[in-house]
């Protein structure tokens, strides 16, 4: 039977429930809260910022800095809704430079908690407290800077409180909320206690510039660990600039435990930013593995919208696709850089080869003109390969002069991985540099160095195509069709002779030689999904590089190879002018230092 009741009436939501309404987005577990308090910190010109917690500060969490402080005028405004200093008008809105803007953190954390409010501003005789559900303040004792606690998160609202989870697991989120900050903001001092016991201790930096001066506030935070296998980045290039560490693929992770991206210097987590960064490792990175880094982005406010969610750790970029060419090139030639080419004070070692303040030294230049590959890195190495390859089915390489491995000479004359002293069971490379003893894995270093040639001989379009010997006819769709049409200069540049043949179909009469045996359809369907969210430049090196990685792995160096030690020697040299030839085309190591300190150690001398 049909109820005859009327449906409920519209009514206006209570004050107080429409905060904890919003208090849902912005506070999500004491980790939130530790966040909105340090930015609101940040914002106030803060240089010291403490935060102690209890129990994961689900009972307390207790902020003081030695900012400007809030005027009393302006502390009950502090807790309201949609009150704030950081904006005025839309103008401001778009051009955000501040951490805070929406004005909803306060008031969200008040609305859920028990909060007291107390500070002295700059040109106050005293300070003045606001306690929880007073209309005015009262004086008190501060000497500068603002003091917050938030005792009780969520004592009105049990039901969210039974999702927070046990105290060591909420302190670790906000613990990983300060080390973002920290790193954002090298210049501020940091401490941060839990249940009376201090847990971290950062002393003040320099304001963080590419040239190293946040290398101590780097160590403190990231660990001995990743520090001596970071590779520094400084790029900028059409109002953009990318700064920051990136880890070479030998240190790469299980997880994203180590991927840190801000943007203006707000911690983000972006799929476009990822995507980018993850396509530069893509060509070194071992397996299921995730690169680790610490980058910086910077460019004008009003080229990027951070008013996406209220947490304020999503953004959007009005030129989403340069943004992701400009930080994919960066990464990409930060990590392709050849050990000859690197600027190093001593002799060369994979994971610690740094100036005397402590990072890499890896000069980023020619960022424009289609960031051109050098050809000295990968210039056909003939001599080696014919002796490693009688069989004339093996891969064919281009002819080019020999290599002149030189006098074995010491010191600052010394090449990088120095001079071959022998085999070791036909598998490894034994050579003797500057540092003391390099090891090398003849068939991953010899496996880059034909993958880097061949990529170059396709990249100059000299790449072998093959007449089909009948047309492949292939299906569209609209979204397809439209994408073809866009990008039918690329497929001409790859190698496929590709045409409308229909409304709804494209005929190939033309392929690259290295793809005609496989599954064309189904490969030039995903080239067009990928063609329509990624630049072009990316999408056909991913499908290029798959295919030349396995030929130059079949055609590489076997283990077990005898070889000359003019052919181990011309191999050492080649491994110095040839891009990421610190990993082979699978993400392993291609070559080891032992120092002789490392050497002596093993045997005892001086001890």
């Amino acid at each position: 039977m049909t109820s005859s009741s009327a449906p409920p009436s519209i009514r206006p939501l209570p004050d107080q429930l429409i905060s904890q309404i919003a208090a849902g987005e912005v506070v999500e577990r004491p980790a939130s809260v530790v966040k909105e308090l340090i930015e609101n910190s940040l914002d106030a010109g803060a240089s010291r910022i403490e935060v102690h917690l209890e129990e994961g500060g689900v009972r307390l969490i207790r902020l003081l800095d030695d900012g400007g402080g809030i005027a009393p005028v302006d502390l009950p405004l502090a807790l309201q809704r949609h009150a704030t200093s950081k904006i005025a008008s839309l103008a401001d809105l778009e051009r955000v430079a501040s951490y805070g803007f929406r004005g909803e953190a306060l008031a969200s954390i008040a609305a859920v908690a028990r909060l007291t409010l107390t500070s002295r501003h700059l040109a106050a005789p005293h300070a003045y407290r606001l306690h929880p559900g007073a209309t005015s303040a009262e004086p008190a004792a501060l000497t500068a800077g603002t003091v917050i606690e938030v005792a009780d998160l969520y004592y009105n609202t049990p039901a969210r409180r039974k999702f927070l989870k046990s105290a060591a697991t909420e302190f670790a989120h906000c613990d990983e909320v300060v080390r973002r900050m920290a790193l954002a903001r090298p210049e501020v001092a940091f401490t941060l206690s839990h249940d009376g016991r201090p847990r971290r201790r950062l002393a003040s930096a320099s304001a963080l510039r590419p040239d190293g001066n946040f290398s101590g506030r780097a160590r403190d935070l990231l660990g001995e660990d990743f520090f001596p296998h970071a590779r520094p980045i400084e790029v900028a290039a059409g109002g953009l600039r990318l700064f920051g560490l990136a880890a070479l693929p030998a240190y790469s992770r299980a997880g994203r435990d180590e991927q840190y991206f801000f943007v203006n210097g707000r911690f983000v987590r972006d799929k476009l930013l990822a995507h980018a960064v993850r396509q530069a490792y893509e060509d070194v990175l071992h397996g299921a593995r995730h690169p680790a880094y610490v980058l910086f982005l910077e460019l004008d406010p009003a080229g990027v919208d951070v008013n996406v969610h209220p947490a304020k750790i999503e953004v959007r970029f009005r030129e989403a696709r340069g943004i992701h060419q400009f930080v994919f090139h960066a990464v990409h030639r930060a990590l392709a850089v050849p050990l000859a080419g690197a600027d190093r004070p001593e002799a060369a070692t994979p994971a610690d080869s740094r100036s005397p303040d402590g990072f890499a030294t890896a000069r980023q230049t020619g960022f424009g003109a289609g960031f051109a590959v050098n050809e000295a890195a990968t210039r056909p190495y003939f001599d080696f390969v014919q002796a490693a390859h009688p069989s004339p089915d093996e891969i064919a390489v281009p002819s080019a002069p020999s290599f002149h491995t030189g006098e074995q000479t010491t010191g600052n004359d010394m090449p990088p991985l120095g001079f071959a002293l022998g085999q070791v069971h036909g598998i490894y490379i034994v050579a003797q540099n500057a540092a003391g003893l390099v090891l090398v894995d003849m068939h991953a270093a010899h496996e880059r160095i034909l993958y880097e040639t061949l990529k170059s001989t396709f990249a100059s379009g000299s790449g072998p195509t093959q007449q089909l010997l009948v047309p492949v006819v292939i299906r569209v769709d609209a979204h397809e069709m439209a994408t073809f049409e866009a990008h039918a200069a690329t497929f001409t540049r790859l190698g496929f002779d590709l045409a409308p043949l229909s409304h709804g179909e494209l005929a190939l009469r033309e392929a690259p030689t290295l793809l005609a045996v496989g599954n064309l359809p189904a490969l030039l369907h995903a080239l067009l999904h990928e063609l329509a969210d990624y630049p072009a430049s990316q999408v056909i090196e991913a499908r290029r590089n798959e295919l030349l990685s396995t030929l130059a792995c079949h055609g590489a160096v076997r283990a077990h190879r005898l070889l000359s030690l003019p052919e181990m020697n011309a191999l050492l040299r080649q491994m110095e002018t040839t891009e990421r030839a610190d990993q082979c085309n699978h993400g392993r190591p291609t070559w080891t230092q032992l120092s002789l300190a490392e050497l002596d150690k093993l045997f005892m001398r001086g001890q």
